[in-house]
């Protein structure tokens, strides 16, 4: 390990331990409430409580984060999250939990996540050195890889066998090494600049405006949010499509190859060198992902396709993470890190809920009665009869979809040659 990297590789360490944790409670949560309430849409708003104050509220968490000490944020943020899992625990063991209480408790903790993340982008930009920014960023989509498939087996097996105060006690403790561990952490502050005294909404306001002025950023981020439209309707779509044909074993496999490949794919952007644009790599990787997974979802009619879908689909996400990550961070002003972040994370990110609904909605009063109702042979022929055919008539429509959307903004940004050292 390189001497400059310690620091940051213990708080990443550590950090990832504690998300596993957190991904664990919040696996079995989706479980208990499923169990107790037979409701999918009253399991579904557990994520819409947590994404809603994480939408609205991140432009202005950003101006927050730039104004205040990183480390001290990420510990208040980190204790507040515990104490409502401990609320959860006592709720529990009380048998006092009531499904709204979970609402609630959801909500803070998307709030403290909002209020989080863009300082601890920027304390990761303080603590590593600029030439490991490609290194660090496939470190980071390794921890995120390897919990989204270490998170549903070990949350079942401890929920099953123990109960959810098991899983909750777990959580508490990788929490614990985490916080301690932050404490003894030095983390470095950005360079303080007049915005400090500036008020929360104009201090909020900078970072629309920087974006404005920087059009290559601001183009990516539209970018991805396309793609987060087309891939969140995928997410809603796919379980109804896998356990419809094949059962939840089916869904399980998928989901695993899909993190397998995730994994691979950030262990090769940690050691690849870096590509001779950037831009054009972000364009390829989602162009990949985008044409491949969504049509052999549709076409196929197994699970070996679907699963070299998952594959082909996720292997290159990592490496587009790894070089906009890369972009992002040399080309923000360290001081303004937080309230960019944050503004990419409003812009970025507000298509995943509405592509969620629209996936639903799409599935469930239109592609299913369609396939339902139609007599055209050939359209059977290609997906399928039954339920679950109007799910995979949707991925066609999504594969064209994700296609039409890395076709036109590779266009658009392919007089931007962004290389190291420009």
């Amino acid at each position: 390990m390189k001497k400059s990297l310690k620091t940051y590789i213990l708080l990443w360490g550590t950090q990832s331990f504690s998300a596993l944790g957190s991904g664990l409670t919040g696996y079995s949560l989706v479980l208990w409430l499923y169990v107790q309430s037979g409701s999918a849409l009253k399991t579904a708003l557990l994520t819409i409580c947590s994404y809603a104050p994480y939408v609205i509220m991140s432009i202005f968490a950003g101006a927050l984060s730039d104004r205040w000490n990183k480390k001290k944020i990420m510990l208040f943020c980190d204790l507040a999250a515990a104490l409502s899992t401990a609320v959860v625990f006592v709720l529990i063991k009380t048998d006092s939990l009531e499904i709204w209480h979970l609402y609630l408790i959801n909500a803070l903790s998307g709030l403290m996540n909002t209020v989080q993340q863009p300082a601890a982008e920027v304390a990761a930009t303080m603590l590593i050195p600029e030439k490991h920014y490609q290194f660090t960023s496939g470190l980071r989509s390794f921890s995120q890889s390897l919990n989204s498939i270490l998170t549903p087996v070990i949350a079942t097996a401890l929920f099953t066998l123990s109960g959810i105060d098991t899983v909750i006690a777990v959580d508490l403790a990788t929490f614990a090494v985490a916080f301690l561990t932050l404490i003894f952490i030095r983390i470095p502050e950005a360079p303080k600049g007049e915005e400090k005294r500036e008020l929360l909404f104009v201090s909020a306001g900078v970072g629309l405006m920087w974006l404005r002025k920087n059009p290559l950023i601001l183009k990516l981020i539209l970018f991805l949010a396309c793609i987060n439209l087309v891939a969140s309707v995928y997410d809603a779509a796919l379980p109804a499509m896998v356990i419809s044909k094949s059962g939840e074993t089916a869904l399980g496999i998928v989901n695993t190859c899909v993190g397998i490949a995730s994994l691979l794919g950030s262990a090769l952007a940690a050691v690849m060198p870096p590509p001779k644009n950037r831009v054009r790599a972000i364009c390829t990787a989602l162009f990949i992902s985008m044409s491949t997974e969504n049509f052999l979802l549709a076409f196929g009619n197994g699970i070996f396709l679907w699963c070299v879908g998952a594959v082909l689909g996720w292997i290159a996400i990592p490496f587009m993470n790894a070089n906009m990550d890369v972009i992002f961070r040399k080309t923000i002003p360290e001081a303004m890190q937080g309230r960019i972040f944050s503004c990419r994370n409003t812009l970025q990110f507000f298509t995943i809920p509405v592509g969620f609904f629209l996936g639903g909605l799409l599935v469930d009063k239109v592609f299913e009665p369609f396939m339902a109702k139609t007599v055209n042979e050939r359209m059977h022929l290609l997906f399928g009869t039954g339920k679950g055919s109007g799910s995979a008539f949707l991925f066609f429509c999504i594969g064209i979809a994700g296609v039409a959307v890395c076709v036109i903004f590779g266009i658009i940004l392919r007089k931007y040659r962004w290389k190291d050292g420009e």
